[in-house]
């Protein structure tokens, strides 16, 4: 025996609970990943000795290897908390776009610029939505501007069934007077100020068969004046409209500045049948103007901002990264690797997209360290260092003896 051997396992041990302490230490740490102290035993090569009985001479640690297995996933209050339920790995980039990084930790924020960046201000890589699928993913950045504009209505579309088994009214059309119609509906329209305004069409059958009359008033008002038809509704004697579809017409209407302007209304899915007047289906192109409330990201890694007047815009798509051997990943601190020769080269995919998983707005992914196993590993290792450090105390002893030989 030599003091090679217990030297090298209290070195060996030491290493071991180095490890053993940072993945305690990160228990709590989002996205982190436990590792694993890796051994191999050591031999003295001489020549003319193949074939005979080597005794080793002790052992080294070879890797400290990370376990890159799924973390728990716990949700959070806020949405822009990202976790992955996968394999892939967030891309990240400085300011300067020089360095990129990967990380498991979805600890994202929304920085003055607009960018989603981390903590330690690493900005989040994705595809703008103001660029094509494909290309080459760049630093995210989130409307900056808080006021999407007003969209004037162009086209209004209606679905409805006019009731056939109703009488044609008798008296000329009075808007106040329900006996003078049959059947009514409103629907509201946006000016290129997006001021609102309610246009309530009117239905009134005629005697001709299968033939009703379309009014219309804004704010109450006729849109013409005298009131008179806008276009006649001629349905088939099935109920359904004529082998020709009924013809979208134009609408006036007035601006908030009292200027004229037209929309279609469209009306060809409308039918006749025995059956109460309803509308199916009522659909109009325009908007108010509407203040940026919040910001979600999809399971695809689809971004979109949502606004105050119930519109919707992307804002971009989120691009995961994988790799071939994610161990040869190079941990560099802040929750962390970078690219390195044994990792392989990026294989970026959209999530849910292969074996890059899916990405789950307001959660994040926990630690993957069973704090109970490394509790009992810190045991056994620490009984693994007493009992090295005893051989070398017997070594130490056993020289002694040799030395007091007289």
């Amino acid at each position: 025996m030599s003091f090679q051997q217990g030297l090298s396992g209290l070195n060996a041990t030491s290493k071991s609970l180095d490890v053993i302490g940072n993945n305690i230490a990160n228990a709590n740490t989002y996205g982190s990943k436990v590792a694993r102290a890796e051994f191999s035993d050591l031999y003295a090569a001489s020549l003319g000795n193949e074939g005979s009985n080597l005794v080793g001479i002790g052992t080294k640690m070879s890797a400290v290897a990370q376990q890159f297995s799924q973390g728990g996933i716990t949700t959070t209050s806020n949405p822009m908390d990202l976790a992955i339920n996968g394999a892939g790995f967030f891309q990240l980039a400085d300011p300067a776009g020089s360095s990129r990084s990967f990380s498991r930790n979805g600890q994202f924020k929304v920085d003055v610029e607009g960018y989603v960046v981390t903590n330690s201000g690493m900005r989040l890589m994705g595809i703008p939505a103001d660029t094509g699928a494909g290309a080459e993913p760049t630093a995210l950045k989130l409307p900056t501007g808080r006021m999407l504009p007003p969209q004037p209505t162009a086209s209004v579309t209606v679905e409805f069934n006019l009731d056939s088994r109703n009488a044609a009214p008798t008296q000329p059309i009075n808007f106040s007077d329900e006996s003078t119609y049959n059947s009514a509906t409103s629907v509201t329209v946006h000016d290129a100020q997006g001021i609102s305004s309610a246009v309530t069409l009117y239905f009134r059958k005629t005697a001709a068969p299968n033939t009703w009359e379309v009014y219309a008033t804004q704010n109450g008002l006729s849109v013409n004046d005298p009131p008179t038809p806008l276009t006649e509704l001629v349905f088939a004697d099935g109920g359904t409209a004529p082998t020709a579809p009924l013809a979208p017409f134009d609408l006036p209407v007035l601006s908030a500045g009292g200027l004229a302007r037209t929309l279609q209304m469209d009306m060809t899915k409308a039918t006749q049948f025995g059956a109460s007047f309803a509308v199916s289906d009522l659909l109009q192109d325009g908007f108010s103007a509407g203040q940026l409330t919040s910001v979600a990201v999809e399971k695809n890694g689809e971004i979109s901002a949502r606004y105050s007047n119930g519109e919707t815009r992307p804002a971009g798509t989120l691009i995961l990264a994988n790799f071939r051997n994610p161990q040869g990943l190079v941990p560099v601190g802040d929750n962390a690797w970078r690219q390195s020769s044994a990792s392989g080269e990026v294989v970026p995919g959209q999530p849910g997209d292969g074996l890059v998983g899916a990405v789950q707005a307001g959660a994040l992914e926990e630690s993957n360290v069973d704090l109970t196993a490394e509790l009992v590993n810190m045991i056994t290792t620490q009984r693994m260092y007493q009992a090295n450090a005893q051989a070398v105390k017997t070594q130490d002893q056993i020289l002694q003896t040799l030395v007091n030989l007289r």
